[in-house]
């Protein structure tokens, strides 16, 4: 039997967003793009994909919903021309627990003259309200705060982070990779000016995502050359992949009730039977609201990168954290940022589910993973 529990870093996509891909695959090759009728036949398409993208993050303009090459650029576009609208506020402010597309292009732009801050988080993982609100000011063009931690599964406060930024004049972005089509988001509600998105993290296609600049906002294209996108993002459509992302949008509000309540129901069974039957597990931000489908356990004593290989051996996929960070020997960051002592930050597994994960699934890590944990820690040297 085999196991996959590491849908934070991707997804299966559903059958019903391969067959909608299908066609513009195939004889419906057109360039939307294009004048002529064969061509232009396909925007439709992609228009209804982009409503149906801003219906699932409650955009009511869908014209705000800008289609990208994934979360990446998403980020690297809101960050990087958010703080240059104003001359005046360069300034970045982050946090110490984001996705490396956020810290890594805020470092780069710390690099060429734009202040960067970098916001605290708590003991549980959570936004540091009172440390995020002192890095707020005038000299700040953009602020960014991940909705839920890819790592952990932490919610962050948004509205409250973004009620914060728009009180001092400050854009405010949310990295929202993970969060979306798992909980409900609402970006006029929650006054978010700019949301990343990824079709693959929601049983979409790889290669393809969104990001939602709220009306007003002169944010300056990432991308130069061609018309597309209202001259906002230049490029060729992705139109596979834009249908893709539409297609798995509509299936994740359609179904997002019910999956939370099963999948929450798995994960939970899964947490109490590693703490029932791996002594010394830790479940890392237990006390914190987190994402249906995200557990960190820590297993005291023993390294991460030995335990991944062994389930890999029985045909478990799992992760110690971001896939963006695979091949890295540092601790998570993300684990630091909370204090979580290093040894134990080097102990840590990821598991995270979806709607396909069976209970089969998680029976079968629980029936192997106790052994792999009682086999490591007779030969650790620190358990």
């Amino acid at each position: 039997m085999k196991a996959y529990l590491d849908n934070n870093a991707t997804t299966m996509p559903a059958p019903e967003v391969v067959d909608a891909m299908m066609p513009y695959l195939g004889a419906e090759y057109g360039n939307p793009s294009s004048f002529h009728t064969f061509g232009s036949s396909v925007m439709p398409a992609l228009e209804s994909a982009r409503a149906s993208v801003a219906a699932l993050i409650g955009a009511s303009d869908a014209s705000r919903v800008f289609f990208t090459s994934g979360g990446t650029e998403s980020d690297n576009w809101a960050l990087k021309s958010g703080c240059s609208i104003d001359p005046g506020r360069p300034g970045i402010v982050t946090t110490t627990v984001e996705h490396p597309a956020v810290l890594e292009t805020a470092r780069h732009l710390g690099e060429t003259g734009h202040p960067v801050g970098l916001a605290a988080v708590t003991p549980e993982g959570s936004l540091d309200l009172d440390s995020y609100r002192l890095l707020l000011g005038p000299s700040v063009g953009v602020a960014s705060v991940m909705a839920a931690n890819n790592e952990t599964g932490v919610l962050m406060p948004l509205a409250e982070a973004a009620s914060l930024a728009r009180a001092e004049g400050v854009l405010f972005h949310t990295d929202a990779v993970q969060a979306v089509g798992k909980i409900p988001i609402d970006v006029d509600r929650m006054g978010i000016d700019m949301l990343s998105l990824s079709g693959h993290k929601l049983h979409g296609p790889k290669g393809v995502g969104a990001l939602f600049v709220r009306a007003g906002i002169a944010l300056p294209p990432f991308m130069h050359g061609g018309h597309h996108e209202g001259g906002m993002r230049a490029g060729t459509y992705n139109v596979p992949g834009i249908v893709g992302l539409g297609r798995a949008a509509e299936l994740a509000l359609e179904a997002m009730e019910e999956e939370r309540a099963v999948v929450t129901a798995l994960r939970e069974r899964l947490e109490q039977g590693i703490l029932a039957t791996c002594p010394g597990a830790m479940i890392t931000s237990g006390a914190a609201p987190r994402l249906p489908n995200t557990v960190n356990i820590i297993f005291r004593g023993v390294e991460s990168e030995s335990i991944l290989t062994l389930l890999d051996m029985q045909g478990i996929s799992a992760s110690s954290g971001s896939a963006c960070s695979t091949g890295s020997r540092d601790p998570s960051h993300v684990l630091l940022a909370m204090d979580v002592d290093r040894n134990c930050a080097n102990s840590a597994i990821r598991f995270s589910l979806s709607r396909y994960t069976t209970a089969a699934e998680i029976d079968f890590v629980l029936e192997v993973l106790p052994g792999i944990i009682a086999r490591l820690r007779s030969i650790s040297p620190y358990a």
